[in-house]
């Protein structure tokens, strides 16, 4: 069997008319409304009865008859068929007596039409045999299945199994996919057995009586079309779609008209859309989208004929054509009754009546039906008659009517005043009646009668010519050439035959005159304007052209080529002038990090109106661009090209030295080196990191380091030999994947103080691990060297930004012997400097050495996202999207995740380096409460809670909570006091 194809290489529209919703004639014959469908009645249901609809509208109203396998039905003979309206009901149908085809006959005087055929047919489901079976014995982990063995039934079953009890019914999704049960046989398949399968299984039937028809089959019909035309960058990615009725369901592939497909559009040449990837210009060309089965279809009409009236003595030649798989073949109804062939030559008033066309295949049969009216009639001009008055212009032309009704044609001539009119240079009678009269003069004025005859009558019907004055432009409108927003005015008067009104197309007229004024033009308003002056007889025309410069469209065609670490280049193709010279371009761009367009610089700095490239320099190394060209005349700056597609220059070796280092402080025997972490626009590649160099003052050779992590800044060096108070000289650079930076200005940074031999001496150290609900920055530990029996001193703890001044310090305050106080407040990612002082009521003391600290980078401020998770017996596994770090906040560390039972008063914590955990649900049905953070140097984030239970699917009471996030940065200090004696 042949597959049907349907093909699309171009973008169509199908428009289909609805039936006209003018007036019929008075009398006309049946059109069926409503006609009988196929059905399947249950056998053995006595006292039921089968409904055969069938309606039709007919003037005058009609009547109907019924049709069972070509015999008619005997209504009115046998009781149990009845009559209501045009539905055919049968009482108590039995299946030997009242299976067969149907077909409504609905007839008036104008003649008869026959219904689609529907077929009635019996259902039955016979009982299953009384006999029972021999057990059946299956091994276990072996495969085995169960015989349904149906009893005799019509139409179709469908199957399901039971075990040991009804309504205990097998379902595969809860036993591992190991039960199928089929619903062509019935049997059970069982791929695997195990020892709990053991039991009595039973085969449960039903039958669904709701059946009519079999689907209809139907050849590709294409729906969803790709456009006419695609435009796309190189570099881009193009999709096309294409997608197919049909049925069976048709399939669907692509082929490039003009060529071989590409070989990376892979596996998508047969499907709905098509991609490829990676555009170059050898992907231009036509791309067709084929959709084809191989199933047959139902036929379906391609032309059918229509209601038809036509003369007495003329031809008739109806034609219907229809489509199907295989080809259907078409037969003639005339009143209900077969016909040979529809072609009738001389048609006679008994020729009327209802006309159907029948197309069938073995797939179905489809009607299309149609009234055909003889007319017989002498002329009459009672409802077209010729215009009385006919005004027509000096030196034009006019043309007058002549339509009478009449069947058969009459015979048509005219006459002015008791000339008989015969064809010339300037008249014309044209076949059907029309009067044409090229250049008319005053003298062609008068009255002209047309006369019309056939073998059953005659008539005539008479109209006036009025000549007038022709209308002329008397003042056309001028070319005009304006700059955008100005105004025009496009002058335009007329003369015309004072005895008619005259009208400018489009335009308010005073007197003659027509002129059109436009304000504030704009460069869409340029073009040819005409100005048209008309009356009901004639009209005259005239034509301007209107130039409008402005600013020049926007370039199109941007492409990025030839991406080098600091440069890119550009190019594209000019757009629209507007009338003005190109004078020069700009280029734009903006980066990752920016979402503003700033103009670039470029080689050549100043980029002439001709030109059609550039090349863009100054990039950052390793960073994403997108750019736009912008073009400018004397006028002004037209709009931007669209936006190129995103680039990323390539890689380079660092170009600048860290900044901000210094240090200092710390526990002894410890060197405190900090710098500023390099951000993302100064890191030029990946695999980004810093290499720390630092030696004593005195010291010949250099201590050198690595320390990858990008976001990393400090350095805590430990010696047990290193001297206290001892200064270093230290220097940093970066380096990546592509090389080494420079290294940075020297600076000296000294190494931890010793306490019990420096009064007031202050060192920092920092905790290895935050603790719950508290973001520790740094934690410093003040010595305070005291006098053996001195009393116990209060203490002030000063602290200031690194660029503040001291004076502008802010301070905490410490009672009697506490020895830590808490400063919170701080920025983020800040030096500081710190210093303590005691005091008495005698006054303040001599402040201890600065010491300075940086806090840590703030955690980032977004919870976990798109939580997720899945019950299996007595656990729940829970997972969640990483929380990515930005530049400007601290890395994650891990994840917290806080947990209790219903009922429970505590949470418990848990520490997680991975973004799933598993936890155990309680044996009841009580539910667990999850709040999970991220952590990290700089403390912890906000948290997501949910609520989890066994039997639940979703999270249905899922939000979000930042009762347990951190609030700001904070310092917390501890005090430790050391006394000796003197």
């Amino acid at each position: 069997m042949e597959p049907q194809f349907s093909v699309d290489s171009s973008l169509s529209v199908d428009v289909v008319l609805p039936p006209s919703a003018g007036p019929r004639a008075q009398n006309h014959g049946p059109v069926f409304e409503e006609q009988p469908s196929s059905l399947i009645y249950p056998e053995g249901l006595t006292e039921g009865k089968v409904i055969l609809s069938c309606q039709a509208r007919a003037s005058p109203a009609a009547s109907y008859r019924w049709l069972v396998n070509g015999t008619e039905v005997p209504l009115g003979l046998d009781l149990r068929y009845t009559l209501v309206a045009g539905s055919l009901v049968i009482s108590s149908p039995e299946s030997v007596r009242d299976t067969g085809s149907y077909q409504c006959l609905a007839i008036n005087r104008c003649g008869t039409i026959v219904s689609k055929a529907a077929s009635v047919k019996f259902g039955y489901l016979n009982d299953f045999p009384t006999d029972s079976r021999s057990p059946q014995t299956a091994y276990e982990g072996a495969g085995t299945f169960l015989a349904c063995r149906p009893p005799p039934h019509y139409p179709a079953l469908s199957y399901r199994w039971f075990i040991n009890e009804f309504p205990n019914f097998l379902k595969n999704e809860k036993s591992d996919g190991r039960w199928f049960v089929s619903q062509v046989t019935g049997n059970l398949y069982l791929a695997k057995a195990e020892q709990n399968d053991t039991g009595n299984y039973f085969c449960f039937t039903t039958i669904n009586m709701d059946i009519s028809t079999n689907p209809r089959k139907s050849t590709p019909s294409i729906k969803v079309r790709f456009p006419a035309e695609t435009y796309r960058l190189a570099g881009q990615t193009a999709q096309l779609e294409c997608f197919a009725y049909g049925n069976p369901v048709p399939k669907l592939r692509w082929r490039k008209v003009d060529g071989l497909l590409p070989a990376k559009s892979g596996s998508s040449v047969e499907g709905p859309t098509l991609t490829l990837p990676d555009l170059s210009f050898d992907d231009e060309g036509i791309y067709e989208c084929e959709a084809y089965n191989s199933q047959g279809s139902d036929p379906q009409w391609l032309q059918v004929m229509s209601d038809s009236e036509v003369e007495i003595s003329s031809e008739l030649l109806w034609s219907c054509i229809a489509a199907g798989k295989p080809k259907p073949s078409v037969r003639w109804l005339r009143n209900g009754q077969s016909i040979t062939r529809l072609k009738i030559s001389n048609l006679a008033l008994e020729d009327s009546g209802m006309y159907q066309c029948v197309a069938e295949n073995k797939h179905g049969t489809i009607y299309s039906s149609a009234e055909l009216r003889v007319q017989v009639q002498a002329p009459d001009f009672r409802l077209n008659p010729v215009r009385k008055l006919i005004p027509a212009a000096r030196g034009g032309q006019v043309k007058i009517e002549c339509r009478p009704r009449a069947a058969p044609k009459p015979s048509l001539f005219w006459s002015r005043g008791t000339e008989l009119l015969t064809n010339s240079s300037r008249v014309t009678v044209a076949p059907d009646g029309v009067l044409s009269i090229l250049n008319i003069s005053r003298a062609d004025e008068g009255k002209y009668t047309c006369f019309a005859e056939n073998y059953l009558g005659k008539a005539n019907s008479t109209g006036h010519l009025s000549v007038r004055d022709a209308t002329k432009i008397t003042l056309a409108p001028s070319n005009a050439d304006i700059n955008q927003g100005e105004n025009v005015s496009l002058q335009c008067h007329a003369a015309h035959d004072p005895t008619m009104d005259l009208s400018f197309k489009g335009v308010s007229i005073c007197e003659n005159i027509g002129d059109l004024i436009i304000l504030n033009a704009q460069l869409s308003q340029a073009g040819v304007y005409t100005c048209t002056a008309q009356t009901v007889v004639d009209s005259a025309s005239a034509v301007a052209k209107l130039v409008v410069r402005g600013p020049p469209g926007p370039p199109g065609g941007l492409l990025v080529k030839n991406v080098a670490e600091t440069s890119v280049e550009l190019r594209w193709s000019r757009g629209y002038d507007n009338h003005s010279p190109i004078g020069k371009y700009v280029i734009r761009g903006r980066w990752a990090l920016s979402s503003q367009w700033r103009q670039m610089r470029t080689e050549p700095s100043n980029i002439e109106g001709n030109a059609e490239s550039a090349r863009v320099i100054g990039l950052m190394p390793w960073m994403d661009y997108e750019f736009q060209v912008i073009a400018s005349n004397i006028l002004g700056s037209g709009e931007p090209s669209m936006a190129s597609h995103t680039v990323r220059t390539q890689q380079a070796a660092p170009t600048v030295a860290p900044s901000g280092l210094g240090g200092g402080g710390g526990d002894r025997h410890e060197l405190i080196i900090t710098w500023t972490p390099m951000a993302r626009e100064y890191q030029n590649g990946d695999g980004f990191g810093y290499i720390l160099a630092f030696k004593r003052t005195e010291a010949p050779t250099w201590t050198t380091l690595k320390i990858p992590q990008v976001d990393s800044s400090r350095y805590v060096y430990y010696n047990d030999s290193l001297s206290p108070y001892s200064p270093f000289v230290v220097k940093i650079r970066a380096y990546n994947c592509r090389g080494e930076g420079p290294f940075s200005q020297i600076a000296v940074v000294h190494s931890a103080e010793e306490g019990d031999s420096c009064p007031h001496a202050a060192m920092f150290a920092v905790p290895r691990k935050g603790q719950y609900n508290t973001t520790i920055t740094a934690l410093v530990k003040v010595s305070l060297l005291l006098l053996k029996q001195s009393p116990p001193w209060d203490r002030w703890i000063r602290y200031w930004r690194q660029h503040e001044r001291e004076a502008a310090a802010d301070r905490v305050r410490t009672l009697g012997q506490e020895t830590s106080a808490r400063v919170s407040g701080l920025r983020p990612s800040t030096r500081y400097h710190v210093a303590v002082l005691a005091y008495n009521s005698a006054g303040t003391g001599p402040s201890s050495p600065r010491t300075t600290v940086t806090t840590r980078k703030p955690p980032p401020n977004r919870r976990p996202g798109n939580i997720s998770w899945r019950t299996d017996d007595a656990w729940v596994t829970v997972r969640w999207d990483h929380v990515m770090a930005l530049h400007n906040e601290s890395a994650v560390l891990g994840y917290k995740v806080l947990y209790k039972h219903e009922g429970q008063s505590t949470l418990k914590v848990l520490d997680k380096s991975r973004s799933t955990v598993k936890l155990l649900l309680p044996k009841d049905n009580s539910y667990v409460v999850l709040e999970i953070r991220s952590w990290g140097e700089g403390g912890d984030g906000p948290a997501h809670e949910i609520i989890v239970s066994r039997d639940s699917g979703e999270d249905p009471h899922q939000f979000s909570t930042a009762s347990m996030a951190t609030v700001g940065q904070m310092l917390v200090l501890e005090l430790c006091e050391t006394v000796f004696d003197g």
